[in-house]
């Protein structure tokens, strides 16, 4: 059974309660950094049942219990009180969280491999909230556009580098783990997070699939073809996204506004209307330096 520090619980529900009052929905973690309550469908024998994300209306679905509302926060950590430490539930408003979590593990400067996207890719990481980990490693928060999903990822934008996108979640500053307390950097305690830049916010979104379709949009090429048809293969929870990065490749290579219709049409047949399609294209548009 968990041991249980009450001064470590009592100042990990302080901290919690505080981030929800800033806007940001929170869960109770353990010394292990995992969801401090167990899932009540660990028995279930089922295995192709659908994965249930709080619609029992019981505890222990890690981060789809996140909550702002200061009762539930407190029946959460009061089911677990064994809790050291809190989570922040990224990619949900207002916020809209992205996490750049640099890691020190494996003598990988992520640091430097950073400044170095930074350079290649010709953006600056802003000024913004920043927290130590015990370990020595950095964690930044930026903000992300609202119609925009970045998925979470583990050494894929550069090694040392993870993403907490939608899905995922950070650990709060003030958390006590096996390994230490999570802190702020000071001088960025007071600091909003910061809005992603949009050159690193293209880098986290995934990469288009390859397609062997042969239908080409007379007006813009294969290169269109290949954009259209990574739309096309989105499926809900993705449509967005998918119709967003295809968008601002259209623009930075020259053809976004012969691609409009043919996006728009694309969005249109996976089920997003066509104000929604537009406004992330036109979003697309502006973010990568073009008027809609």
């Amino acid at each position: 059974m968990a041991t249980i520090d009450r001064q470590a619980t009592t100042l990990a529900l302080a901290h919690a309660l505080s981030a929800a009052e800033r806007g940001l929905a929170v869960i109770p973690l353990s010394r292990t950094k995992l969801p401090a309550l167990r899932s009540p469908h660990r028995d279930d024998q089922d295995p192709a049942g659908q994965p249930c994300h709080g619609a029992c209306g019981r505890f222990g679905h890690g981060v789809y219990d996140a909550s702002i509302d200061p009762a539930r926060i407190r029946e959460m950590f009061a089911a677990a009180p064994w809790a050291t430490g809190y989570g922040i539930a990224c990619g949900l408003s207002p916020y809209h969280l992205i996490g750049i979590d640099l890691d020190t593990k494996c003598g990988t400067d992520s640091s430097a491999a950073l400044r170095e996207l930074a350079l290649r890719h010709l953006f600056t990481i802003p000024e913004t909230v920043v927290v130590l980990t015990p370990s020595g490693g950095r964690h930044l928060w930026l903000t992300g556009p609202a119609d925009i999903v970045v998925p979470n990822s583990a050494g894929r934008l550069a090694p040392g580098i993870d993403i907490r996108g939608a899905g995922g979640y950070l650990v709060g500053p003030g958390s006590r783990t096996e390994h230490g307390v999570y802190g702020t950097a000071p001088g960025t305690a007071h600091l909003a997070p910061a809005p992603c830049p949009p050159a690193l916010l293209r880098l986290l979104l995934p990469p288009p699939r390859p397609t062997h379709h042969t239908h080409t949009p007379t007006s813009a090429g294969r290169h269109g073809q290949g954009l259209v048809q990574f739309v096309l293969g989105a499926h809900e929870g993705q449509r967005n996204t998918r119709l967003f990065w295809a968008a601002c490749r259209a623009y930075e290579n020259g053809i976004g506004p012969a691609l409009v219709a043919p996006l728009v049409e694309a969005a249109l047949n996976t089920g997003l209307t066509e104000r929604e399609a537009r406004a992330t294209i036109a979003s697309a548009a502006r973010m990568t330096g073009h008027r809609p």
